[in-house]
């Protein structure tokens, strides 16, 4: 009990002190004998929660990155399927444009001719008895093809269709090595034949029958035609001569031409279901180079 007296009386003083201590210093202000202790008070406390804050932090953060992360995920994986989602439509939107450019100039040339033809895509690079350079196009009898149609695209001549089913049919290349086809050189008479010689469709070979005629590099060559337009028609750009073999006491010259036609890279296509009513001679030969 004793005790107990005593002990609220210590606090009592204490408290008193303190009560006088705070009116003093709030008084006196700046001049206060107090501001000496009240700044050690301030620089004590003051460190000592800055050292605090500095562990917590840290400790804090990484608890909110593990709390987080799998929300963080989900988060990347939503923005990385939308990105490829993007990145799909961006292609397919440059593939649509290439599709519809290459159309637009099939139909420029089929105009120029006077050659109906039913568009179609190239599907797949495929083989056939027979032949080695085949391709397969989303169009068939359903679409009024049949056997021995010239296939050409916006740019010229790309072989003849060779099977017809219901829904697609099989095109062999003018590059391929058992094709051939009547041709012409620009401007003439001349005639001759176009044989595929394989290369990838880089070049194909023009046999000219008369030895005896002029044959030259830059020279143009177009198809001649075979009657009743089948299985070419008349006209159709075939490709530019880049070099003429020595061929002294043959009965034909050897030349060999660049297709119009890049025949490693087809898409857009046309079959042409309806020849022209007049040849069209070289009326769908391209502009020259240099020609304005």
């Amino acid at each position: 009990m004793r005790d107990s007296r005593r002990a609220r009386l210590i606090l009592g003083v204490l408290l008193t002190a303190a009560l006088v201590i705070l009116t003093v210093d709030h008084r006196t202000g700046d001049s206060s004998p107090m501001r000496p202790l009240r700044a050690a008070g301030s620089w004590l406390f003051g460190t000592a929660e800055r050292f605090g804050g500095g562990v917590v932090r840290p400790v804090g953060g990484f608890v909110q990155a593990i709390l987080s992360a799998p929300s963080a995920a989900d988060h990347i994986a939503v923005l990385k399927a939308e990105n490829a989602r993007l990145r799909a439509g961006l292609l397919a939107g440059k593939l649509d444009a290439s599709r519809s450019k290459e159309l637009r100039q099939l139909l420029g040339l089929a105009g120029s001719g006077g050659y109906k033809v039913v568009p179609a895509n190239v599907i797949a690079r495929r083989g056939q008895p027979g032949f080695e350079d085949t391709v397969q196009i989303d169009a068939g009898t359903g679409d009024g093809i049949r056997s021995e149609m010239t296939v050409l695209n916006g740019d010229g001549l790309i072989g003849r269709v060779v099977q017809a089913s219901a829904h697609s049919s099989t095109v062999v290349l003018l590059s391929d090595p058992a094709s051939a086809a009547g041709a012409r050189l620009e401007g003439g008479k001349e005639i001759g034949v176009v044989h595929g010689v394989g290369e990838n469709g880089r070049l194909v070979q023009f046999r000219l029958l008369d030895s005896t005629a002029p044959l030259d590099r830059g020279g143009r060559i177009v198809s001649f035609g075979s009657q009743h337009g089948s299985p070419y028609v008349p006209g159709v750009p075939i490709g530019v001569i880049e070099r003429v073999e020595s061929t002294p006491g043959e009965l034909t010259r050897i030349a060999y031409a660049k297709p119009y036609a890049d025949l490693t890279a087809l898409d857009v296509v046309g079959v042409v279901v309806e020849a022209p009513q007049r040849d069209p001679r070289d009326a769908v030969l391209p502009p020259k180079e240099g020609a304005r």
